[in-house]
């Protein structure tokens, strides 16, 4: 579930998420003893080694970690700040070696650098935010909204945000007023984001994409909205304000979402144990 879906927010109360498949198989070798002539992949047995080549190759690989080590005593943090951390021909969403954030605030990670990374490692972690159980809590959300939005902005959306997941909409997924499960239901939606993009950038002003993926829905035996996958993007427009990256506003569209594997789903009783045992991250670029 998303905002601009089963929230009824994408932008605007009940504006919902605009409308808009990856597999493989792999084989493993594998050498079974005393192949022999029969052994399609290798043949015979290689002979024994003798003593000498035993000692030779005990020696080669005793330099090799000696060499090892000497390399490693003068690298890691003691490089230039300001050098370029990005090796040669590094994928495009490789982790730099910038600290993406130095605190937590409310439970949500703070102190973002002033730049273009900063504001992507922001934007990842509000994406979490805000599409998380805590946003249909009306005391947590107001919290949420004050915390991540900058201040002229924040009561107008909580006004708006309190309206689309009113009653009737939390009723829908089997909530009470305080955004709670029924004893013996677990409600879940968690996401995670699979990459970032900055669209525009200044010093004072970001947008960001967040492509997402999560897990959505109300896991119990008499649940009626069952927990479900969903792939989305949102497009955070972000503000330097108070000394770090602020959300002016956001949307959410559908996608780009890959083919869903052949697997068998799992139990209710799985996921609500998976959401209870498994913590969640901080997203940093």
């Amino acid at each position: 579930m998303s905002l601009g879906d089963e929230h009824g927010y994408g932008g605007e109360p009940g504006g919902g998420r605009t409308d808009e498949g990856f597999g493989g198989s792999g084989q493993t070798r594998t050498r079974l003893p005393g192949g022999g002539e029969s052994d399609v992949y290798g043949g015979a047995r290689r002979p024994m080694r003798s003593s000498r080549s035993l000692i030779t190759v005990v020696g080669v690989v005793v330099l090799l970690i000696a060499a090892i080590a000497f390399a490693n005593q003068g690298g890691g943090d003691d490089a230039p700040s300001g050098s370029d951390t990005k090796a040669a021909g590094a994928e495009p969403t490789a982790a730099t070696g910038v600290k993406p954030v130095r605190g937590k605030a409310g439970g949500i990670p703070s102190g973002y650098a002033r730049d273009e990374q900063g504001a992507q490692s922001a934007a990842a972690n509000y994406a979490v935010a805000l599409v998380s159980a805590d946003i249909l809590k009306p005391a947590r959300r107001h919290e949420i909204v004050g915390q991540l939005f900058v201040t002229d902005k924040v009561g107008g959306l909580q006004a708006k945000l309190d309206q689309a997941y009113n009653q009737a909409f939390l009723s829908k997924l089997g909530l009470d007023a305080n955004g709670n499960a029924a004893k013996g239901l677990t409600y879940v939606s968690r996401t995670a984001p699979v990459g970032t993009k900055v669209t525009a950038y200044t010093d004072t002003s970001a947008t960001v994409e967040v492509w997402c993926t999560g897990v959505f829905g109300t896991a119990g035996v008499s649940s009626t909205n069952p927990v479900t996958n969903d792939w989305f993007t949102m497009t955070l427009k972000l503000q330097w304000a108070e000394g770090s990256w602020k959300v002016e506003s956001f949307s959410q569209k559908d996608g780009p979402a890959p083919v869903n594997a052949d697997r068998t789903a799992s139990s209710a009783d799985e996921i609500a144990k998976a959401v209870e045992q498994y913590g969640g991250f901080t997203y940093a670029r």
